[in-house]
């Protein structure tokens, strides 16, 4: 295992050795599902043993944050196969059921990227919401100004059309008076002949006829 630095230990005591016999002839229970993954401690570099104590002689260590496949567990260590597909045993309080922070760092890299591209979509669309928005606004504010004004002129007009009409109705009246009195002058011309006409004639046949009787 090219991640495991084997060395020996010079003396190893005879009570340490006669308990690791003892471990290793007891069947062994796993407590956990062989075959899960599991990662090395990221806060610490951790020796490795041969048996599943303490008096197992240590065979290397594995690296903070590598990937090992459990195999077993037996009391307070586990058996893990490393990528060499060399087998040791390591305290099972040195792993860890997630990926170290070497493996977990991409990966965290990865979903800050998407997170920034899918912020950046949002912020994007938002933009061209409130673009769209204010456009439609400006858009609405000019045709409000336009109406407005082309109240304000219909409204001058209108009240221009009012005092030519006022006007025109002063106008009109006069000249209704005047053609009235027109009327009433002209009838009483009319009048006044006929009255003349009617007092000329008769004195006139009062005059012939006293003319008749001289011859």
């Amino acid at each position: 295992m090219q991640s495991i630095r084997r060395f020996s230990l010079q003396r190893v005591a005879l009570p340490a050795l006669v308990a690791g016999l003892l471990a290793s002839a007891l069947p062994a229970h796993a407590e956990e599902a062989p075959g899960d993954e599991r990662w090395v401690s990221d806060s610490l570099s951790t020796y490795v043993r041969s048996g599943p104590t303490d008096g197992h002689r240590l065979v290397g260590t594995l690296k903070s944050g590598q990937k090992v496949k459990l195999i077993t567990t037996q009391g307070n260590y586990s058996q893990v196969r490393g990528e060499s597909g060399d087998t040791v045993w390591i305290a099972s309080s040195d792993l860890q059921q997630v990926p170290g922070q070497a493996e977990r760092l991409p990966q965290l890299s990865e979903q800050v990227t998407q997170l920034s591209e899918q912020l950046k979509t949002i912020d994007d669309s938002w933009k061209t919401r409130v673009q769209g928005m204010q456009e439609t606004l400006d858009s609405r504010k000019a045709l409000i100004d336009e109406l407005e004004a082309r109240s304000k002129a219909l409204n001058g007009e209108l009240s221009d059309a009012q005092s030519e009409l006022r006007a025109t109705q002063a106008k009109l009246g006069d000249e209704n008076k005047q053609v009235l009195m027109r009327y009433l002058v002209y009838g009483g011309g009319i009048a006044g002949a006929g009255l003349l006409v009617g007092l000329i004639l008769p004195a006139l046949s009062r005059g012939r006829k006293r003319n008749d009787r001289w011859f």
